[in-house]
């Protein structure tokens, strides 16, 4: 009955059919609802095909760990428990360096820490792997920011709010939130129906072990590449990341630098050790608890604040 009325909630909107389709249900994963990014049928005009036997090859290759093809966008809904949501939101982006999805530890896991403290989560499986070797983020961002908007534009359908919509990533999945946070002024695909009129800027950024920040996306050297554009409008971020982790720690560094140049809300933690793709999942290293300081840094933004709709 709940998602009756969320489809009924979703068809009064002042959006297109196109738009309304989106927005809708498809199937459920772990029993979670998980809708289409994209209007039924249509993917952005320059989308790159992948090969039948490619894909064939890709899918023999998936596990529950590990999502190894994706040719539409999806996102499943972890919908914050009513009574201690608080209005918050975050669309989680796993990694896999552009070629996989760590579906579980990256996503799923992710999602349903946020639901504990009181954040709705949207995981989002965008397209892998890469099409282009010149952008190979490019089809990642489409999907991302056309997911920003049709949670921003459908906002009362889950009781969050539109304001505080944010973008977690891991490896990839961070430069992709990165991406997100510095392009949000251009659009990486051309507006397709009312949904496209809401803003594609995240409210806040949590780029986690960030790769690919150098020019031709390296992250073996401590540079910050010609994508990195910070301005004073970059949303709010998170960063946390490990001194080991090839020059990963270094870039954040200058990133930092960069926010505080901009006046941007920042914070950053460099630990000494841990490597690379540990999620939050237990370990040795202190690294495991950074997501016990994002919580802390969400509640003293004030993205916790439970508010009305929340």
């Amino acid at each position: 009955m709940k998602w009756l009325f969320a489809a009924v909630l979703v068809i009064c909107l002042p959006c297109s059919v196109l738009a309304q389709e989106s927005a809708m249900p498809d199937v459920a994963e772990n029993e979670k609802p998980v809708l289409a990014v994209w209007p039924d049928g249509f993917l952005p005009p320059d989308a790159r095909p992948v090969s039948d036997d490619r894909i064939a090859e890709l899918k023999e290759q998936e596990t529950e760990e590990r999502v190894t093809y994706v040719e539409r966008a999806t996102l499943t809904v972890y919908e914050a428990p009513a009574e201690t949501s608080n209005g918050c939101s975050v669309i989680v982006c796993p990694g896999g360096g552009y070629g996989i999805l760590a579906w579980s530890k990256e996503g799923l896991e992710l999602a349903e820490w946020f639901n504990s403290i009181g954040v709705t989560a949207f995981v989002l499986k965008y397209r892998v792997p890469r099409r282009d070797p010149e952008r190979i983020h490019h089809e990642p961002l489409q999907d991302l920011q056309r997911a920003i908007r049709l949670i921003r534009s459908n906002a009362p359908q889950w009781n969050i709010d539109p304001d505080r919509i944010g973008v977690l990533g891991f490896s990839a999945g961070g430069h992709l939130t990165l991406m997100s946070g510095f392009h949000f002024d251009q659009n990486s695909y051309e507006p397709i129906d009312e949904i496209d009129q809401a803003s594609s800027r995240p409210d806040y950024l949590c780029p986690i072990y960030a790769a690919y920040l150098g020019n031709d996306y390296r992250d073996d050297t401590a540079e910050l590449g010609d994508l990195v554009n910070v301005t004073p409008r970059t949303p709010p971020t998170f960063m946390a990341v490990t001194a080991d982790d090839k020059m990963r720690g270094a870039q954040a560094a200058l990133l930092m630098a960069r926010l505080i140049e901009n006046e941007v809300p920042a914070e950053l933690h460099v630990y000494s050790k841990g490597g690379h793709g540990y999620g939050i999942r237990p370990g040795a290293n202190p690294v495991s608890s950074w997501h016990h300081r994002l919580e802390e840094w969400m509640r003293a933004s004030g993205l916790l604040d439970k508010t009305e709709g929340g």
